[in-house]
């Protein structure tokens, strides 16, 4: 087993730039156990960094700080500056200086967090209540962490200051992502088995439940017109079906995963031996769910991974969903028809689906799209963070990471940030490259147009498969 495809030698491909790293203190949390770093995030206007350090703490770190430590940039050179805020309580203006580092206890381990930034023209959407405890400014930056004791905190980035208090869920928090449309619309993914929608317009009340999901749910993404939601989870069970030379005669199994603190157990066992005119087929369960979130139902099922769907993530121009799974790959979907474009692989060659179902050493825990709508990132437990392009199936770069459990590109894409069990985060420049004109005519107009419209346009079916990205 392999990492790459025999065509591919690892020495030919290039090396991410690392620009720097953030540690933790080693004491007094000098116990191994409670000190990963199971997320981390940046804000929308790049200002602030954060992430979990393990045992109850977050830290949060401006952008610009960290930019300077690690003696670079952003990439047009600028960094985010704010002369004045509103706070939370009534409207008033404050003046700040420089954006101030904070390190947060929440009480209990942090799984998710999430940025989120106000639009005050955006109301509640479920109720019209003149007055509220809370009232957002458009200079408002929130914070939002999710915890192993099934609740939700929400704090002021500027002061560090807890606002509320959200308690519904029955277990860990595993993940939380806001409306990028300034509605201030938050979701929930928890090991409930259910994804929670809250409206902190509406002083954090807690709008819909949404339910589907079989098993724990892992993580949830948001498309940039906040329209769908997709939401990623936890494989169950699926039947595996194998035929007897020279007969009808089929056994039935049962591949049972079983989840226990991330980890994966199988047993295996042969129920019951059928004779039947044709092979049964072999369909594992879906465990990506897109929503629609107008109605808060649910579109459709997307089936093709073998194992847990753990990390998703929707290109920035809304035609393309990224999902990376324990069956060692990432495929990229088309979110408006359902279909599969492209799979990245991390295992050659490529495992069978009962092998890609269990501990297969080669589990991706996360996937990141970049802002210019080309660049991919992944990691993996094979040591590894990748760097990939859409118009290639082999990584355009690689750099080393050592248990690495997640990661996020900055606002402007030029760096990515990865997250591991120690605590630790680091840091590498993202591969760049110019875009082409037709990409971005592409990206500009697929932000506006879903594959079904484009698929309708009266232009050639070349033009048309390259707007659908069926060119992958």
């Amino acid at each position: 087993m392999a990492s790459f495809p025999d065509s591919v030698k690892e020495n030919e491909i290039g090396k991410a730039k690392f620009i720097g790293e953030l540690l933790v203190p080693v004491a007094p949390f000098d116990q191994k156990s409670g000190r990963e770093t199971w997320t981390v995030a940046f804000a929308p206007d790049g200002s602030y960094f954060a992430w979990s350090q393990g045992h109850r703490i977050v830290r949060l770190v401006p952008w610009s700080k960290c930019l300077k430590n690690f003696g670079g940039e952003g990439s047009n050179g600028a960094v985010p500056q704010r002369l004045s805020r509103q706070n939370s309580e009534g409207g008033t203006v404050v003046p700040v200086g420089e954006p101030r580092e904070h390190t947060i206890d929440c009480g209990d381990i942090v799984w998710g967090l999430a940025f989120g930034s106000s639009v005050p023209e955006k109301q509640s959407r479920c109720v019209n209540i003149e007055w509220h405890r809370f009232k957002f400014g458009q200079d408002q930056l929130l914070l939002a962490t999710g915890l192993n004791n099934g609740r939700i905190k929400i704090w002021d980035v500027y002061t560090g200051k807890l606002l509320l208090n959200l308690m519904d869920h029955t277990d860990i928090v595993r993940d939380l992502t806001f409306a990028p449309d300034g509605s201030l619309m938050l979701v929930s993914s928890s090991r409930d088995k259910t994804l929670r929608v809250w409206d902190l317009k509406d002083d954090g009340n807690m709008v819909k439940v949404l339910r589907g999901h079989q098993n724990w749910v892992y993580c949830s993404a948001f498309s940039p017109d906040s329209s769908v939601l997709c939401s990623v989870g936890a494989g169950k069970s699926f039947n595996v079906s194998i035929a007897h030379p020279q007969s009808n005669l089929y056994e039935l199994h049962y591949v049972y995963l079983s989840l226990h603190n991330e980890a994966v157990s199988i047993s295996y066992c042969s129920l019951i031996a059928l004779v039947l005119p044709h092979p049964p087929d072999f369909s594992p369960g879906a465990h990506v769910f897109l929503w629609d979130m107008d109605k808060y139902s649910l579109i459709r099922k997307l089936e093709g991974h073998h194992n847990d769907v753990v990390s998703c993530e929707f290109s920035p121009d809304g035609a393309l969903l990224a999902t990376a799974s324990y069956d060692t790959r990432v495929i990229i979907w088309d979110p408006h028809m359902g279909t599969v474009l492209m799979e990245l692989a991390h295992l050659f060659p490529p495992p069978s689906p009962i092998f890609a179902g269990g501990a297969n050493d080669r589990w991706v825990r996360s996937v990141a799209f970049c802002h210019d709508g080309r660049h991919i990132a992944s990691i993996t437990d094979d040591r590894m963070v990748r760097f990939w392009t859409i118009d290639e199936k082999s990584p355009q770069a690689i750099a080393p990471l050592t248990n690495g459990l997640c990661c996020a590109f900055s606002t402007d894409g030029s760096f990515l940030a990865a997250g591991s069990r120690d605590g630790s985060v680091h840091f590498w420049a993202c591969p760049k490259s110019i875009a082409s004109l037709q990409h971005l005519c592409r990206m500009a107009l697929r932000r506006v147009m879903p594959t079904q419209q484009v698929q309708t346009l009266p232009i050639p079916p070349r033009i048309r498969s390259y707007l659908s990205y069926q060119d992958l």
